[in-house]
Order: structure tokens, then sequence, then C-alpha cells
């Protein structure tokens, strides 16, 4: 079954038991037009902005699977610089944006905590590509999650989440910190913020387009 006829199947009111279960929005359903689906994968360190970017940029209702912090995860968990954060996600988001009428892109957060990173092998399977979203005032969790997609071989782009008391630093002195290959494209934004959401996906499609043609 592909991605179109798995989507449409639950359209329609399911009776189950004598109870019936509503499917989608209206809203939420794929629009005709749509003919391609890509996967993409939204990666970092815990508290850096993967959900809320899957938020703010999906353009149906979000799936999350947040679950509330708890006294278990003290000494376990590194929430430096998200001492805040009530929850966490445990297994991951997912979200669906329209690139243009043919092409759709289906989103997938990864959990952040290096202790759910054993789902991440699943969540990599099939991606197209990934948005490493990075805190600069935690430079450090970046290096495992960017070390895991060069071991997979899964193409991605950084996109510098600036919190307001983040220190900033030029792209290149970031380049250089993270040890990241001159070609890949490093994009600030504000992952609360739809438009520069998208734009971090578009940067992303315009790098993958650019490798595709480059290795055609």
């Amino acid at each position: 079954m592909d991605y179109r006829s798995s989507e449409n199947a639950a359209a329609t009111e399911v009776a189950l038991g004598g109870v019936h279960i509503p499917g989608p929005r209206a809203e939420d359903r794929m629009p005709e037009t749509v003919s391609s689906a890509v996967k993409i994968v939204i990666v970092g360190g815990f508290g850096v902005g993967k959900t809320t970017m899957v938020g703010s940029v999906s353009e149906i209702r979000p799936l999350t699977t947040e679950e509330t912090m708890t006294q278990a995860g003290i000494g376990v968990d590194d929430n430096y610089g998200s001492e805040t954060k009530t929850a966490t996600t445990v297994a991951m988001d997912f979200g669906r944006i329209r690139i243009t009428d043919e092409l759709v892109l289906y989103l997938f957060g990864t959990p952040g905590q290096e202790r759910f990173w054993f789902l991440w092998n699943g969540l990599f399977e099939g991606a197209l590509g990934a948005v490493v979203l990075i805190d600069t005032r935690r430079l450090e969790v970046s290096f495992d999650v960017i070390g895991r997609l060069e071991e997979r071989g899964v193409p991605f782009v950084i996109a510098n989440n600036a919190f307001p008391d983040g220190p900033r630093y030029p792209s290149d002195e970031l380049r250089s910190a993270l040890d990241l290959d001159a070609h890949v494209p490093i994009i600030e934004c504000d992952a609360r913020r739809r438009a520069s959401s998208r734009d971090v996906l578009l940067t992303l499609m315009r790098y993958l387009h650019e490798m595709a043609l480059h290795h055609a």
C-alpha cells in the first residue's frame, strides 16, 4: 500500500466494536495534486527545538509523543540550558508539509535524550535527508548526532536555532567547531516561526537537489 492509499484508507468513519472512530479532519487529508512524498528527519540534542519545529511548520495537526519529565531523569538526562522543560519526546514527532502542489514532506522528529537514541535507526530508515538543529549554548550535544548521520550516509543541513541567550558565531566558526565539510549548508532559524522553519526545509531540499545533479 502506498502513502496515498494508506493515508486515505482512514478518511472515512470506521465502526469498531460498535464505536465510530472518525478519520482525519478534512484539512488533514492529502490533496489530490500530490504525486511524490519524501521522508525527512529532524534531529538534535535534548531541548534544541525539534518538537517546536515540527509543530510550527506542519500543515496538519502534528503527532507528538511527549511525556512529563520526572525525578527518574535526574542524573541520567542532561538538560543544561533547558531547565524549564517539563516534557520530553520519548518516541517521535510527526508532521507533514507541502513544498509544491506535487511534493509533500513527511517530517519525523527524533527524541533528543541519549537513552532513547536506540529508536533513531528506525526513524532514519528511508529518510532522504535530515535537519540537524543546534543550540550554540551546547554545541557538544550535536557531535554524536552528526556522527550518526555521517555513518549512515544521510545528507543533512545545520539549522542554528537562535535562542535569546545563546552566543552568536559566524558560520565559518560553527563549521570549524562542528568539523563540517565545506558544502554542508548552515542556516540560522527560529524554530517557533513557521516561515523560518519552512526556509530550513527548503534549504535542505535545494541541497539534496544539488547533490543529485552532482552525482548524475
